[in-house]
This record gives structure tokens, sequence and C-alpha cells, in this order.
């Protein structure tokens, strides 16, 4: 997030050591709360409304919910699930920004008096949004996070979908566990190549708060970012997605496939 809205960082170790020189080992910690308390909820969700919403595709295309879907109806269910997630994470996400990018100097790392912290939580930190920008400051920055969740996780589950098939030999109705980890792990690299620009715009729309207005919505905060800093700014922190979700959604889809399995084995 710092490297996204701060453009003093020279790449992703400086903003490292910047952050352990003058915050200490508590600072890359920061907004930690808020993503740990929605994660299960919000990939529950996702993967359910993917799940539901792609078999009601198929019932009323095909007449049967467990046809074999094609890719335009893998990649709607994949939207719709970016949709739902939005409702759900938009609030988490726009706390864990204002934490994250709040900055707060370890007592050891300055001779000056520490000024006490806007927010002292991520939860306490909901309650000031709250209090000076409304409800309505909840739901900061959300235009960008649909387009980013709903292209994003279009591209997840499609590329999910078509690497299984691709890898799976011919004969096998399901991947094996090699597959699943290999095409997870990919399609959570391509879904981040593709969602980071609308990343960047989101903590951008987050941070603004309530006394600067500095971006009149999605279009113009693209502008005005594209125009300061050139279109590079869109892409800022790519990398450091790309390397996060590759190990993540390995694990994601290893453990969607096996609820999956254990259901049907002993559930239907």
């Amino acid at each position: 997030v710092r490297i996204q809205t701060e453009n003093h960082y020279k790449g992703f170790w400086h903003c490292v050591q910047e952050t352990y020189r003058t915050e200490k080992v508590r600072g890359f910690y920061k907004g930690v709360t808020a993503s740990v308390l929605t994660v299960s909820v919000v990939s529950s969700v996702s993967f359910g409304t993917y799940k539901n919403f792609l078999g009601a595709i198929c019932k009323l295309r095909y007449g049967a919910a467990d046809a074999k879907p094609s890719e335009l109806d893998v990649s709607l269910a994949g939207a719709a699930a970016g949709a739902a997630r939005v409702v759900l994470t938009n609030p988490s996400e726009v706390a864990k920004v204002r934490m994250q990018t709040l900055r707060n100097p370890h007592p050891s790392t300055t001779h000056q008096p520490v000024s006490k912290p806007k927010y002292r939580g991520s939860l306490h930190c909901l309650k000031v949004i709250i209090k000076e920008e409304g409800f309505g400051g909840l739901y900061k920055g959300c235009s960008a996070l649909l387009c980013r969740d709903c292209s994003s996780s279009a591209i997840y589950f499609l590329s999910y979908s078509a690497l299984c098939n691709w890898l799976t030999p011919d004969g096998r109705n399901k991947p094996g566990f090699l597959v699943v980890l290999l095409s997870g792990g990919f399609a959570g690299v391509l879904a981040w190549g593709l969602g980071t620009p609308m990343d960047v715009i989101k903590s951008r729309m987050q941070t603004d708060e309530s006394d600067q207005h500095k971006y009149k919505g999605l279009i113009h905060c693209v502008r005005e970012s594209v125009r300061k800093e050139g279109a590079k700014v869109l892409f800022k922190g790519l990398g450091l997605n790309c390397i996060r979700a590759f190990p993540v959604n390995m694990v994601v889809f290893v453990t969607y496939e096996g609820v999956l399995r254990f259901r049907d084995h002993y559930v239907n």
C-alpha cells in the first residue's frame, strides 16, 4: 500500500528499510486485524458465490447445474464472485489502507515526543471513519475495487479452470494435487497482473480522507496519477503482488478442491 500511494520509495527493499527504521517490526503489521477478521468469510462468500452462480448459469443454459460450463460461463461466475466480495471487503480495505499509511514512529527512533496516533487499531479506525465521513466513508474507492475484483476474479477462475483442464490427463475427471497447486498459483499471478492497476487506484482513493479531497472519483484519480507519475504508476507493487499471489493461491485452491471432494464423498 505504501509503495502504491507514496512516491518517495525507490522500491520494495527501500520501503522495507524505511518502515523498519522508523516504526520497527510493528510497522509491518499495521492493518492486519481487518484482514484477518474478514479473510475466511470473504473467501467463503467468494467461492460460494462462484460455485452457485456457475451452477445457476449451467442449469439455465444447459438444463443441468453439473453440466460442463463454457469459458464465458466461468468468467461470468467469477465476475459475480468478485462483485460479492466488494460488499464485504471494502470497509476492511479502507481500514487496512488507512492503518498502513499512518505514520507512527517508534519511540526509539526519534528524540521528539511521539504524538498519539489517529487510529489505535482497525476497529477504532472504522469508528473514526464513520464519525468523520459517515458510513459512505467505509465504501470509499468502491468503484475501483469493483473494477479490480470483477475483472481479476473472472480471469482468476477462468485461468484456473483452463489450466486444470489443460494439465489433467485424458480419462481423469478431477485434477491431481500438483495440477491444483500449479493452476491455483498461476491463476493468482494472472489475476493480480490484471488487477494491480485498479488496486493502485483503489488504495489512493481510500487514503483520500475527508479533509483532503484530492480525487473527485475513479477517472479523476487515474488521470491525476498518470499525469503526475506516468503510466508506470498503475503497476506499482505488481511484482510484490505476484510473488505473494502464487503461494497463497496454491493453498487456497488446494483447500477449495479438498472441501469439494470431502462434500462429494461424505455428504452427497
